[in-house]
């Protein structure tokens, strides 16, 4: 069984007949599947409300954290994120929790072509979003650090074999310069900062429109305390060199650790959503994916 595998999947059925049982006032005309990843089954109902329903028990206190703190936060970030309305309660049916939420339109990143030019522009959005929300002050309940992002000596082996397991498959060969990051990052003392983050902010979780531009930012199953630089992957993975200019002219300084943790976990999730998108037959995200680990060797302008 792969790692990403369901213990519980919502189809269209039963989305219907939780949703309905829930919220009879949605009288629920059209279902369509909007995504599936490793903890989420997303329908989207009559193209107005996003509702997800776990896959995996160990994602049920995120899922709590979203329904608590997300509409606290939405006023704080210059971006859209998802605003919980409809609180769906476990059932004879589903045994977990599940939400709705506004549409927030937009698609994923590795399903827009975007050229150096899109990749500069979309980093000054980016860094202003993640500005504002490093600088939020939360009166919440928030893990520490939930699955050991920041942790190098947890990090570093997983990607070690994530890369590892590319290079069996014949997808990437990893070269002398993505060893240099690993090292390095083995290096690391532990983090001493710790803001308000999204955890898992990666290609599929920062949507743009058809030019390119940033309108929301999804899944925050992560939210946690934790170091800056666990949300900065995007930085590495999906911005030119241009683009990360801009970024920091938008972000303001960040600390060396930080870059280095950042450019850790863009190897380890850029392998993980390559290996994700080739088991799974998604071939614009495997290629988004395999190209974010090249961005990510490409030295950092000054």
């Amino acid at each position: 069984m792969r790692e990403w595998a369901a213990e519980f999947t919502v189809d269209e059925a039963l989305a219907h007949r939780l949703i309905a049982a829930q919220f009879p006032e949605l009288e629920v005309g059209s279902l369509s599947l909007l995504g599936q990843g490793w903890d989420m089954t997303v329908w989207l109902v009559d193209g107005q409300w996003v509702f997800r329903f776990p896959r995996r028990d160990v994602v049920i206190r995120g899922l709590r954290n979203e329904i608590a703190y997300l509409p606290q936060l939405a006023p704080l970030v210059p971006l859209p994120i998802p605003n919980p309305t409809y609180i769906g309660e476990a059932s004879r049916d589903y045994p977990w929790p599940f939400y709705g939420a506004p549409f927030l339109p937009g698609r994923e990143l590795a399903e827009i072509p975007l050229d150096d030019g899109g990749r500069a522009a979309l980093g000054r959005a980016f860094g202003e979003f993640l500005r504002a929300l490093h600088a939020v002050r939360l009166d919440a309940d928030l893990p520490v650090d939930p699955v050991g992002r920041a942790d190098m000596a947890i990090r570093v082996p997983r990607t070690r074999d994530r890369l590892g397991q590319l290079e069996r498959l014949g997808l990437w060969h990893m070269p002398r310069d993505a060893h240099d990051v690993i090292d390095a990052a083995a290096g690391l003392d532990p983090a001493e900062r710790a803001t308000v983050v999204h955890g898992d902010l990666h290609l599929r979780h920062l949507l743009v429109d058809d030019a390119g531009r940033a309108t929301a930012v999804i899944d925050w199953i992560d939210l946690s305390y934790n170091d800056p630089g666990v949300d900065l992957v995007l930085y590495w993975s999906a911005l030119s060199l241009a683009g990360r200019s801009e970024f920091r002219a938008a972000y303001g300084p960040i600390a060396d650790d930080s870059l280095l943790r950042a450019r850790l976990l863009s190897l380890f999730l850029c392998g993980t959503l390559a290996l994700y998108g080739h088991h799974e037959g998604m071939a614009q995200l495997k290629r988004e994916a395999l190209a974010g680990l090249e961005r990510t060797l490409q030295n950092r302008p000054s």
